[in-house]
């Protein structure tokens, strides 16, 4: 029994050992390989390296053979045409003063696009406070004119024009008060005479018709003295025959109506606040 497994080690040890062996001589061949390869990538290395410097060389030679050309050369190397160095610097003084004259005119044109542009910067300024100011007449023009009024139009749509003046005479009726606040809601006012033109102008308004209207004039703050709506004095006063008579002892007369029955120039009568009467407002033109 002891001699069978002697026998079993043995044989095992010599196989190992060939086994050993076997890979010995194949990690052998792919160093080999390596090595083949390492060298001839190296070799190749060399070549291109070579042909660099070759390339190299031959330019620095081509280099330093023009550096030697000078004013005596006549001819350059493998070139037939002769060479003028006068001619060169000539030309080379010229294309330098050209450069130098685009260069300052380049600066010119700079400047003047600065100063179009500064320009141009001050004209925007300009324009946005001509629009303000622009917009500031528009909103004061509408403020003054009365109201109704249409660009373009004189009068509001509905008034008369007589003497660069527009009036509105009413189709209905309304004590003195009330009239007055219907003309101040227009942006006008009873109207307010000031020449025997303008009177006889407002007796005719209607033609031929008999008229009955107030006017801007009264004394309803009681100081004895008929005063314009605007507080000015009457001057000159086209009363009626006997008239402003105040009413009596029996009545109150401190508001004026114009009677288209009676003389043109004689034409106002004091008569009671209270009663109903047309009216008559007056405004400035619109435009």
């Amino acid at each position: 029994m002891q001699r069978v497994q002697m026998a079993d080690y043995v044989n095992g040890q010599i196989v190992r050992e060939q086994s050993s062996g076997q890979r010995s001589k194949e990690d052998g061949l792919q160093t080999d390989r390596r090595l083949c390869r390492v060298f001839f990538l190296s070799f190749g290395l060399l070549c291109i390296l070579q042909a660099a410097l070759n390339v190299s060389l031959r330019l620095t030679l081509h280099s330093g053979q023009e550096s030697r050309l000078d004013c005596n050369t006549t001819h350059a190397p493998g070139n037939k045409v002769p060479i003028n160095c006068e001619q060169l610097k000539t030309g080379y003084k010229k294309m330098t003063g050209e450069c130098n004259s685009l260069q300052e005119r380049f600066n010119a044109l700079t400047r003047e696009k600065n100063l179009l542009e500064d320009r141009i910067s001050q004209l925007n300024n300009m324009k946005r406070e001509v629009e303000e100011e622009r917009d500031r007449l528009k909103k004061r023009l509408k403020e003054e004119v009365p109201s109704g009024c249409v660009f373009g139009q004189r009068c509001p749509a509905g008034w008369r024009e007589i003497d660069s003046r527009c009036y509105l005479l009413s189709n209905e009726t309304r004590t003195w008060q009330g009239s007055r606040e219907d003309c101040l809601s227009k942006g006008a006012d009873l109207v307010i005479i000031n020449s025997r033109q303008e009177q006889s102008n407002l007796y005719r308004l209607d033609g031929d018709v008999d008229l009955l209207f107030w006017i801007g004039l009264s004394d309803r703050e009681g100081t004895g003295t008929f005063k314009w709506v605007d507080g000015s004095a009457v001057t000159p006063s086209f009363w009626q025959s006997g008239q402003p008579d105040r009413g009596g002892s029996n009545n109150i007369e401190d508001c004026v109506e114009m009677y288209h029955y009676n003389p043109v120039l004689a034409s106002w009568n004091d008569a009671s606040c209270g009663r109903r009467r047309r009216w008559l407002c007056e405004s400035d033109a619109c435009v």
